[in-house]
């Protein structure tokens, strides 16, 4: 292929004969600029030009440009679609699995491998990895959001030289403008080409048993009024539980293929229901007569070369346009799929919204079977980047005229939720990254500590804590302006006066106390002593009543009629006050009792109202023979006597007032103002070190959790002073999930001696997840292997123990109880034949290659681990040639 002459800017119009869109242009102008793009348009849009613009002008100048994506599977699609387009040598690929012509000018890799290229140069610089790379494409950027996989993303932005052009491809996200600032401060000058231009415009419909309907209003900005519920709906439309019916699948093909809105991706959470959807479906023929010759001719073909790759029930149907696409199937038929699926021959795709996730399966309608999903912590609505995305793969550019989104009525969502979605702007993207003991041994290895929390602190990660705490720095510069000007005022007062006037206000406050000790203690005589005259109190005293039983605002004044039993040892009091009313006290109620006044007369035959229950509290008014007795009863107050202790008490008290009232301070009436002012200063002092401790903990929350690493590091030998001991450089060689359970389990001797088949079986348990609960396979684990296992655990629950200690959550093999499990591995080493493994197994094909390819890939990488003997090497050499075989290994033609 001939390529333009070297030049700063090429001819467009010979790349790309026909016109460009404008973000397009401007993404191509910055790259001329010398500047790195972040490229947000939707799904769809022509993204990929951008890349494709970097490669075309970096072949021109003999350099070269790696590209990157997030999934093995897209990387393959990649290399093939880039043969076609560039030239068969020009191309080269690297995955965990494959290194094909890896010196080629255009070197497509996994973004996971580039950040591992990255690891063996010091951050910053061009090692030799990178000689001659002028750019580097991250293609689906916002995998940054991805739980597993998003930490590789950030790294690789991190550590990726300054002169090397990043051109970022990214679905839109709601912050590309924060991803993009990013870029800039950590990377270098950095434009946003930002475009929500759907070059085949979508239109949204909603499926109900009634038939298919426009979602949306006229303005695309509401749910349809036609769909609205409004009033109820017939007991016909509804199932069981009086729930509304979804349609079948049958009713919404029959809907699209009338409308010619084939092909279609149906996707379906789950792997069963794709399954079971080809069954129910699978009798359908979808393809015309042409369309069928052609799908036979190419399946057949497929199948005469991987007679076991043939997926049972899935044949047939796959002959009338219909299959099935999804995790649990083997990696080499879902190339077949979307091979056919991209040439039209499939007319409909029963996916998972992995499809969703790259891969490059373009249709004219996609059909979201559900719009909520099962997660791990439980069931919830799509999210509206997670519809969007699934949304986003109708419409084929340069084909349709227009893409259809069609939306179900399910029991549960109907087309409120599904409005809601499609009128949803998209989410932003989330930071998670996560330091790993990989990560923290490979900077000691090149970086001091304090460089380490220098690239720690660059993340974009860190970046958003900032971003986020932004409020709360803004708070604490608050709160250090109002402590300042508090100080200035509190200043202006002279220290020795202060000092006078606080010990006086302390005096005083030390005096105040012990007077009304000394009250509390003469008020408590004072009522044993009442308690004890109203015991032989008669019939006629004279006594003040005011208490709990007898709200008065004043003492009342009030003649004994007579006792009632209390609840107590002490009776109640029944008296007639000199307000003519009667009262029922008891002793507490009695303020002053006047022993030395004379006893009023009171009649014997003066009682009570008779409706006046005897209990305390209770009040009745009396009548005119008891106005006659109340006019008799003088009007007294309660006694002002002191014990000789509580005023000389109250004399110091108020001398000290005095000396307190005549200070300075008070005289100028700033006293309060400036206590006030303290109080308040000691106040925000207080809120200001909560802050800034909330504060501090959120934004070094990335460099406690490296640090917790390191603790642990030195904890299990493998970092001395901070430098990576022979076992931490054996984990940091390491590329996996725990590099520190793997590094331990390889360097403690219990594998070395291991036959090839029971060592695959061994690395299998050390980095296979746990299964579901139900998975069973028929194979008995050997003794060989139970063994090796069996004398890791004490490594296993070390390793488990330490991580629980410091809030660390990296997984640690296989869980013991699903142990066989493994034997899978060790059966396929010894050569089983593939259809009898996957018979003896509940586990998809997809998730048996799965294990398999993880153990291949720790097997892989054992021979080039340092500080581990030649034995075990050369068994792990030779386990991965017994596991590398079809339908394992990545057929990339």
């Amino acid at each position: 292929m001939n390529y333009p002459a070297p030049s700063p800017e090429l001819d467009l119009g010979l790349i790309f004969p026909f016109e460009l869109d404008q973000f397009q242009k401007d993404a191509i102008a910055s790259l001329n600029a010398g500047r790195s793009v972040v490229v947000c348009a939707p799904t769809g849009s022509g993204k990929t030009l951008v890349g494709e613009y970097a490669i075309y002008r970096a072949l021109s100048r003999g350099k070269r440009v790696f590209y990157t994506t997030p999934l093995k599977a897209l990387s393959n699609q990649k290399l093939r679609d880039f043969r076609e387009k560039f030239g068969f040598e020009q191309v080269g690929l690297l995955t965990g699995d494959a290194s094909i012509n890896r010196d080629a000018p255009i070197l497509v890799m996994t973004t996971e491998i580039f950040r591992n290229m990255l690891y063996g140069t010091p951050i910053g610089q061009v090692g030799i990895s990178l000689v001659d790379v002028e750019a580097v494409v991250l293609d689906e950027c916002h995998y940054m959001n991805d739980r597993q996989r998003g930490t590789v993303w950030e790294e690789s932005i991190i550590y990726c030289p300054r002169e090397v052009q990043l051109v970022a491809l990214s679905a839109t996200v709601a912050n590309s403008d924060q991803l993009t600032d990013w870029l800039n401060r950590v990377h270098g000058p950095t434009d946003l080409i930002y475009s929500d231009f759907r070059p085949v415009p979508l239109e949204f419909h909603f499926c109900n048993p009634k038939g298919l309907f426009p979602l949306l209003n006229d303005e695309k900005t509401k749910i349809n009024p036609r769909l609205t519920n409004r009033g109820k709906r017939r007991q016909g439309d509804r199932g069981k539980a009086g729930r509304p019916e979804a349609p079948s699948l049958s009713y919404t093909l029959s809907h699209l293929q009338q409308r010619d809105m084939l092909p279609a991706i149906y996707f379906i959470f789950s792997r069963r229901g794709c399954d079971k959807a080809v069954e129910e479906v699978g009798d359908l023929w979808l393809v015309d007569n042409d369309e069928s010759q052609i799908l036979r001719r190419q399946i057949d073909e497929f199948l005469s070369r991987n007679p076991e790759a043939g997926r049972s029930g899935q044949i047939a149907p796959l002959y009338r346009g219909i299959a099935a696409h999804h995790a649990g199937i083997l990696p080499a038929w879902k190339v077949l799929v979307e091979e056919l699926f991209q040439q039209g021959l499939i007319k409909v795709v029963f996916a998972t919204e992995t499809l969703a996730a790259g891969i490059n399966m373009p249709a004219r309608t996609t059909v979201i079977s559900t719009l909520s999903k099962r997660t791990d912590t439980g069931h919830r609505l799509l999210n509206a980047s997670e519809f969007l995305q699934m949304a986003g793969r109708a419409g084929r550019r340069g084909m349709d005229k227009q893409g259809h989104v069609v939306t179900l009525q399910t029991p549960f969502e109907g087309a409120k939720e599904a409005a809601y979605l499609a009128t949803s702007k998209p989410d932003p993207l989330v930071s998670q990254f996560t330091p790993s003991y990989g990560m923290v041994l490979n900077l000691l290895q090149t970086h001091t500590l304090e460089q380490a929390k220098e690239l720690i602190e660059r993340s974009f990660g860190q970046y958003m804590a900032t971003l986020h705490l932004r409020p709360d720095y803004d708070e604490i510069a608050e709160i250090q302006a109002q402590l300042a000007q508090l100080q200035e005022q509190i200043a202006a007062v002279d220290e020795n006066e202060l000092a006078i006037y606080e010990k006086l206000r302390q005096r005083l406050k030390v005096e105040r106390q012990l007077l009304k000790t000394l009250q509390e203690q003469a008020q408590e005589d004072k009522q044993e002593q009442l308690a004890m005259m109203l015991s032989f109190a008669v019939s006629g005293t004279l006594l003040s009543l005011k208490g709990k039983n007898i709200t008065v605002s004043s003492p009342v004044t009030a003649v004994l009629v007579g006792k009632s039993p209390g609840s107590g040892q002490a009776p109640y009091l029944v008296c007639l006050g000199n307000d003519n009313r009667w009262y029922v006290a008891t002793t507490s109620d009695v303020v002053e009792l006047y022993a030395e006044l004379p006893r009023v007369e009171v009649p014997p035959d003066i009682l009570p109202p008779p409706e006046m229950p005897l209990k305390p509290g209770q009040s009745r008014r009396g009548n005119e023979q008891t106005f006659a007795i109340a006019q008799c009863i003088p009007d007294t107050q309660e006694s002002a006597y002191m014990s000789p202790e509580v005023a000389e008490q109250l004399s110091r008290v108020t001398a000290i007032q005095e000396q307190l009232e005549n200070h300075p301070l008070h005289q100028s009436g700033n006293a309060a103002t400036f206590f006030k002012r303290r109080a308040r200063y000691v106040e925000l002092e207080a809120e200001l070190e909560q802050l800034q401790t909330q504060v501090e903990q959120q934004s070094q929350r990335h460099w406690e959790e490296f640090l917790n690493l390191i603790t642990i590091l030195q904890h299990f030998g493998c970092l001395d002073n901070l430098v990576p001991t022979h076992l931490g450089q054996i984990a940091a060689a390491i590329r996996g999930e725990n590099e520190l359970w793997l590094g331990l389990a390889l360097a403690s001797g219990e594998l070395d001696q291991l036959d090839p088949h029971h060592l695959a079986a061994v690395i299998a348990a050390l980095v296979t997840e746990t299964p579901r609960p139900d998975t069973k396979v028929n194979f008995e684990l050997s003794s060989e292997v139970d063994q090796a296992w069996s004398r890791l655990q004490p490594i296993r629950r070390s390793v488990l123990k330490v991580q629980y200690r410091h809030g660390v959550a990296l997984p640690v093999g296989l869980e013991n109880r699903y142990i066989n499990l493994i034997a899978l591995v060790e059966q396929w080493a010894l050569g089983m034949e593939w259809p009898e493994l996957c018979d003896s197994t509940t586990l998809d094909e997809g998730d048996v290659v799965r294990i398999l390819r993880r153990s291949l890939d720790l097997l892989s990488q054992i021979p080039h681990v340092p500080n581990i003997p030649n034995s075990l090497q050369r068994n792990a050499y030779r386990a991965m040639q017994l596991i590398d075989r079809f339908p394992v290994n990545e057929v990339v033609e």
